[in-house]
Order: structure tokens, then C-alpha cells, then sequence
């Protein structure tokens, strides 16, 4: 096992030392989602190989009554821990960066052989850390992957805010048609998914309250969005209404499925308590991408603390910095940044607890731990973030009414 683990160790060190040289011309935020999709890789073959290994650690094992998936959990919270202090340490030194002159900017964009050193030095070291601190550690962690889920519900609102924004100022029949047709295919989705909720959470023999509240309170808020965005006092429209609506539903489908396998009412999983190989990877490369995309998201983006000089992030891809590849001016005045480095790398490492919080069962001791994202701490998870989408989706409506005095954007 562990000349197995120097040999990979190895080539995964010139690997990276290859890697890093060609990747410093390159977008430096896709650069940082390899970094991060590969610890979270890291993180999962740790979490289904290394326990035995983990239980030869005096330090780790350190009573006789820790289970095997107690094991999983410390590895992926170790990796996660020292994921999120990379991530975290580069937040702190880039606080301020505002133009292009900083030395800072070319620490963000290069020196792609350093950062994962450090990185593979911090995950490293992790796993000498006594458990009291990982303990408390993955207590934080439910936290920070709060945060990072009422990140992507902003984001979310803003996207279809400004979606629709965008078609209205165009100020066209068709496209006032398109966000029609739109809208009413969104809501015929959002209803005709709940019907097949309830054939899937609510079998027929079985006393299934719970899930059929989850399923007709989403149901009730998708329709109170109609009401509330269409009202004459209120300056709402459909579209975002409707897209909201299939994302409520959707959560709630996350959340149910996310019972445990053995749970009378899980008619999509109870029947077998087995997990197939294929079933884990294909969950866990869902998981990676998913993550990934909304810590790009968010980090890029100019909703949240952008410098007040930037330009929108909106202007360029998601993964290219409008830095890289440009000549360098004559010009004496410095050009801005576009978006926050700073609040790019936060939004990663509270990805980095989120991620272990989907990998470790929200540290849930129970046999469904040793799932992926299964556990009834994954259901209430899942299902407030929905309750919260919507109490945020019917502020931003009811938000100009009620304080009229105030400007909103």
C-alpha cells in the first residue's frame, strides 16, 4: 500500500509540475477548477480506499469504537480542511487588489508550480491534525456549505432577473411571445414533475405525510409566485416566476431522493439497499461539475463585492480572465480587475465545505453515510434551501412595495 501510494504520489507530482507550465498562459479560473475538481477527486478515492490506512494512525485511531465510515469521513474532511485553507490564505492576500499593477495579480494568475506544492503540503498535513480539530472542522463545514448554497440562490434570482430584463428591452412581439411560451412550458414542467413526485415519494400502503408536505408546499409556492409576480402593486413578471418554480420542484426532488434507501417512502431507491460502482462515479462527477460551475459562477461574478471600477464579469466568459492574453499597455493608468479575487477564492473554499459535506453524508453517523449526498440531514438541507429560494424570490417582489423610499437594482 504505501509503495502503491509513493509511486502515485510521483506521478502525480510531475504530472502536475507539466501541467502547471502550460496552464500559467492560460485562464487562471480554469486553472483553479482543476486544482479544485482534483482535490475533490482526491477526496472521494480517499473516502472509498483509504480507511484501512487511516486506522494505522495512532492519532486518528484513537478509540476502538470508530466504524468504517467514520474513517471515510475523516478523510474527506482532511483533504476538505486542507483544501479550504489553500483557498482561504489566498482570499487573505488577495484583500484590495483593485488594478493590474499589484504584484498580487500576477500571484492570482501565475505561479501555478508553487500553489500545488502549497496545496498538496496543506492537504498533507491535514491528516496530522488531531480529530478535535477536524471535529470541529466538519461543525463549520454545515455552515460554510449554507453559505455557499444561499450563494448559488442569489446568483440564481439575479440570472433570471436579468434574463428577463434582457428580452423585455428588446421591446419585440416575438420575444414577448418567447418569454410566454417560456414561461407556461416552465410551469407545465414544474406541475407535471410534481405528479410524478408523488408517484415516486408517496407509494400506495404507506403513511408518506412528510413527503407529500414537501411536495404540495412547493406546489402552493409555485403557484403564489404566479399570484404575488403578476399582482398590478407589484412590478414582477412571469418568467422569473416560472423558472424559480422549476427550481423549487427540483430541490425538492434533490431532497427526497436523498432519503435514506431503506425509507419505506423512498419509492425510488428502496428497493435495493445496493449501490453500484457505476452509480457512485456517475454521482460524483454530477457532484464535481455541479460544484464547480457555481464557485466559478459566484466568484466571477460582479453581484457579489466586485471592485467598484471593475467591469462586468458578464462582458466575458466564465472561464477566461480578460487579463490573459492582452499586451501589456503603455499606458500609466492601471486597468482595473474585473471581477473580486479575493471573494473568488472565498467562494471556493466555502465550495471546499460544501463538497464534504455532499461526500461525508453531512457527517451523518447513520449507515447512510457511506452514500453520496444520502442521509435526512441531505433532506432538510435540500428542502429549506428551497423554502429559502422562495422567501427570497417573493422579497425581491414585495421588497419595492414595502419600502418605497428605497432604490432597488
Amino acid at each position: 500500500m504505501s509503495c502503491l501510494a509513493s509511486c502515485c504520489a510521483a506521478a502525480t507530482c510531475g504530472l502536475c509540475t507539466s501541467v502547471a507550465s502550460g496552464i500559467s498562459r492560460k485562464s487562471a479560473r480554469l486553472a483553479y477548477c482543476g486544482l479544485f475538481g482534483a482535490s475533490l477527486v482526491v477526496s472521494w478515492i480517499l473516502r472509498e480506499f483509504a480507511a484501512p490506512l487511516l486506522k494505522k494512525f495512532p492519532w486518528i485511531n484513537t478509540s476502538d469504537a470508530y466504524t468504517k465510515e467514520w474513517y471515510q469521513q475523516q478523510a474527506v474532511l482532511r483533504v476538505s480542511f486542507g483544501n479550504f485553507l489553500f483557498f482561504a490564505l489566498f482570499a487573505l492576500i488577495m484583500i484590495g487588489v483593485k488594478d493590474q499593477n499589484d504584484r498580487r495579480d500576477s500571484w492570482h494568475h501565475g505561479g501555478w508550480v508553487v500553489k500545488m506544492i502549497v496545496w498538496f503540503l496543506l492537504v498533507t498535513l491535514m491528516f496530522f491534525v488531531p480529530n478535535v480539530i477536524v471535529s470541529i472542522y466538519g461543525t463549520l463545514s454545515k455552515f460554510g456549505a449554507g453559505a455557499f448554497l444561499l450563494v448559488q440562490v442569489i446568483l440564481l434570482l439575479d440570472a433570471t432577473h436579468n434574463w428577463n430584463d434582457a428580452w423585455v428591452e428588446k421591446d419585440e412581439r416575438k420575444w414577448y411571445i418567447a418569454l410566454l411560451v417560456i414561461s407556461i412550458a416552465c410551469y407545465l414542467a414544474t406541475y407535471g414533475f410534481s405528479a410524478i413526485l408523488f408517484i415516486w415519494f408517496n407509494p400506495s400502503g404507506h403513511d408518506c405525510g412528510l413527503n407529500v408536505f414537501f411536495i404540495v408546499m412547493a406546489m402552493i409556492l409555485s403557484f403564489a409566485f404566479a399570484v404575488i409576480a403578476l399582482h398590478p402593486a407589484v412590478n414582477g413578471s412571469l418568467l422569473p416566476a416560472s423558472v424559480i418554480s422549476v427550481y423549487c420542484v427540483y430541490v425538492c426532488y434533490t431532497g427526497l431522493s436523498s432519503e435514506p434507501r431503506d425509507y419505506e417512502c423512498n419509492g425510488l431507491h428502496n428497493k435495493s439497499k445496493a449501490v453500484t460502482t457505476s452509480t457512485l462515479i456517475l454521482g460524483m462527477l454530477t457532484t464535481v461539475l455541479s460544484v464547480i460551475y457555481s464557485a466559478v459562477r459566484a466568484g466571477s461574478s460582479t453581484t457579489f463585492l466586485s471592485p467598484p471600477s471593475s467591469p462586468r464579469a458578464g462582458a466575458t466568459p466564465l472561464l477566461e480572465d480578460p487579463e490573459d492574453g492582452k499586451k501589456k499597455s503603455n499606458e500609466t493608468e492601471p486597468r482595473p480587475v474585473s471581477y473580486s479575487y479575493s471573494f473568488f477564492h472565498v467562494i471556493f473554499a466555502l465550495a471546499s465545505m460544501y463538497a464534504a459535506m455532499l461526500l461525508s453524508g453531512w457527517t451523518d453517523s447513520s449507515e447512510s453515510a457511506s452514500l453520496i449526498d444520502v442521509g435526512w440531514t441531505s433532506v432538510w438541507v435540500r428542502i429549506c434551501t428551497g423554502w429559502v429560494t422562495a422567501g427570497l424570490y417573493i422579497w425581491t417582489l414585495v421588497a419595492p412595495f414595502v419600502l418605497p423610499d428605497r432604490e432597488f437594482y
